[in-house]
């Protein structure tokens, strides 16, 4: 039997992290991660970088000891030539190999971890060419995904709500995105019907964030549901905190 408890305090975490978020308008930095997701991502290229740059060091080393056996020493002029080796391999792994930005079509694929951080991804790489206003609410639908994507580890996958949250995040984001971008930059701040192609996008964004938002409370109900039963359960076996209070005095007592 899962444990409802740990999985509503998870819950009720992200949705507070997502709260704080939202009341201060975004906290991300243009170059932050905007959710767990992409930063792991983010950490295990990272983590490749650092095994390839050790591998060629090594690799370097082990043939500058050859060089030497057999030459009976590499002198000044191998000593610079294994320095700058060292450096060039420095550069390479520090920039390559690059995180893969997923395509569009690439969104809506796989588990709900791996749709998250490709998500994440995606809307980190779009938030350049985004107005301030809307890049605060992609920053919060990032810390939104995560909370959601929690949630759906445990859904089954034929659940209604997965393809809902596929349709989301696979379609109305990129095509909100997209077709913003479709807009020559020179005319997203003018007024058309009303209202600006910035202002627009970002009452879309903040729409899709709403959703999202009612889609985990939604999916949120089953597991907090079960922790209120559990706690009716408890309370009804061994009492209040009167009760409990006082079967820890007559313990003492006896």
């Amino acid at each position: 039997m899962p444990d409802t408890t740990r999985e509503s305090d998870q819950i009720l975490s992200a949705a507070g992290k997502s709260l704080q978020v939202q009341r201060e308008g975004g906290t991300h930095r243009p170059g932050d991660s905007i959710g767990k997701g992409s930063a792991a991502t983010k950490r295990k290229n990272w983590l490749k970088r650092a095994k390839y740059f050790a591998g060629a060091v090594l690799t370097i080393f082990v043939s500058a000891s050859v060089a030497g056996l057999v030459l009976d020493g590499i002198g000044f002029a191998g000593i610079m030539a294994v320095a700058l080796a060292v450096m060039a391999a420095a550069y390479v792994f520090s920039n390559y190999p690059k995180v893969k930005i997923p395509k569009r079509t690439e969104l809506k694929q796989g588990e709900p971890k791996q749709m998250v951080a490709r998500t994440e991804l995606w809307l980190e790489s779009q938030r350049p060419a985004l107005p301030a206003p809307a890049v605060k609410v992609v920053d919060q639908i990032g810390v939104q995904l995560d909370a959601l994507g929690l949630q759906l580890e445990t859904v089954d996958q034929t659940h209604p709500s997965v393809a809902e949250v596929r349709e989301l995040v696979g379609e109305y984001i990129p095509e909100t995105i997209d077709n913003y971008r479709k807009i020559p930059e020179h005319l997203r701040g003018e007024q058309h019907v009303g209202k600006s192609a910035d202002d627009r996008l970002t009452a879309s964004l903040g729409k899709i964030s709403g959703e999202i938002d009612r889609v985990t409370r939604r999916l949120a109900e089953g597991a907090l549901d079960d922790l209120a039963i559990k706690d009716r359960y408890l309370e009804y076996r061994y009492g209040g905190d009167e009760a409990l209070s006082d079967n820890t005095l007559s313990d003492k007592s006896s």
